[in-house]
């Protein structure tokens, strides 16, 4: 039997990508050295992009799974090397294609990146939950999909993906990790255990900046940003970082989620965002014994504020999806499974999918933005 070709070797190598950037090895730089033995054997040289790679094992798996079966191979061995801070370097420039560093591409003119900032009034009405599944399940819709938790004192989505790793870091660039098909990246991510985050307004606003801008996302057809609670720092952040961002308003049906909904949703008019809609989350549990179904938290919240911000704006706010609640929608938050995954015919991941698939398939407005027109003289 020939010996195998380097180049043969060198085009199995391209078959395989970075399981965090997506792309070839071979495209980022990541392929040292390739040497042939006169019994068959390849020894081939892979660079991490960092020192502390959580998926180390994972591309030398697939590196020895691609090269073996290139014909004449009778054996693989992989040696792990760490970029140098050039070479770092020079992949960050090549994955931001030349564009000035702390630019957040998603508020560039001409960006076809659907943004969505999951909102609430107040906390405890599931906000959280809500924007994972929603993200999974356009995910599975066919969609390319990244999660901003931008809860920075509430952050909550790395357990709710069942992400336990730091995200890589290239030259400064964050790569996110990615989950059932969804890239999260969180300020959660950054801290020990479980330490509290204590950030002022300005604090804030640059945490924010950075998670938008510094992190390598990709070509995404929707980013959804987890807002925390309430009408603070945060969202009127997001708003001035990303204008063209659509509100999503998460509430109860009961009166007092109710009114904060309303005012979360006030905020965004104020800063001349779309209100894409309105979820009613914990809209009433069916009985496990007779079926029959309860109203714990009363009945028509979600309506009526998405009736409410009607009113306020002059257009229609539809009321995107009422969510019944379902304990196994808190054990897949638990667990890292989110319920559109593990029991995708349950009424509440029923009730999300439709709303992720409306959510998708809704074309951008220019209702409550603001236009540049030059006058015609």
């Amino acid at each position: 039997m020939s010996l195998p070709a380097v180049d043969a070797v060198n085009a199995a190598l391209a078959t395989v990508s970075d399981p965090e950037i997506h792309r070839p090895i071979t495209d980022l730089g990541m392929v040292k050295s390739v040497s042939v033995a006169d019994d068959g054997s390849v020894d081939v040289g892979i660079y991490l992009t960092t020192q502390g790679c959580p998926l180390r094992d994972r591309i030398t798996s697939d590196v020895t799974a691609a090269v073996s079966k290139v014909p004449g191979v009778t054996a693989v061995r992989v040696d792990l090397d760490v970029m140098s801070d050039a070479q770092r370097q020079s992949l960050r420039q090549s994955l931001q294609g030349g564009r000035p560093a702390r630019t957040i591409t998603f508020a560039q003119p001409g960006s076809l990146t659907r943004v969505l900032a999951v909102a609430s009034g107040k906390g405890g009405v599931g906000k959280s939950s809500v924007t994972a599944n929603l993200a999974v399940a356009m995910s599975a819709q066919g969609l390319t999909v990244g999660v901003v938790d931008a809860d920075v004192y509430g952050h909550s989505l790395p357990r709710m993906f069942g992400i336990d790793h730091p995200p890589a870091i290239v030259d400064g660039m964050i790569v996110p990790p990615e989950s059932h098909g969804v890239k999260v990246v969180s300020a959660g991510m950054f801290v020990e255990g479980n330490r509290p985050i204590v950030w002022r307004g300005p604090m804030l606003h640059r945490a924010l900046e950075q998670l938008l801008a510094d992190v390598f996302w990709g070509d995404l057809d929707v980013l959804l940003l987890d807002l925390p609670p309430g009408t603070g720092d945060i969202a009127i952040s997001t708003a001035q970082l990303l204008p063209t961002a659509e509100v999503v308003v998460v509430t109860t049906p009961q009166l007092a989620a109710r009114e904060v909904a309303e005012r979360a949703g006030a905020v965004a008019v104020q800063t001349h965002q779309r209100l894409a809609g309105v979820v009613e989350n914990m809209a009433g549990l069916p009985c496990p014994h007779c079926g029959e179904h309860v109203d714990v938290f009363g009945s028509g919240g979600g309506q009526a504020v998405a009736d409410s911000l009607t009113t306020l704006l002059g257009v229609p706010v539809p009321l995107l999806g009422s969510v019944p609640i379902d304990p196994r929608l808190r054990e897949g938050g638990d667990t890292g499974r989110p319920i559109v995954l593990d029991q995708p015919d349950s009424p509440a991941a029923q009730a999300l999918t439709a709303i992720a698939r409306d959510l998708a398939a809704r074309t951008k407005s220019l209702v409550g933005r603001p236009l540049s027109l030059t006058p015609v003289g």
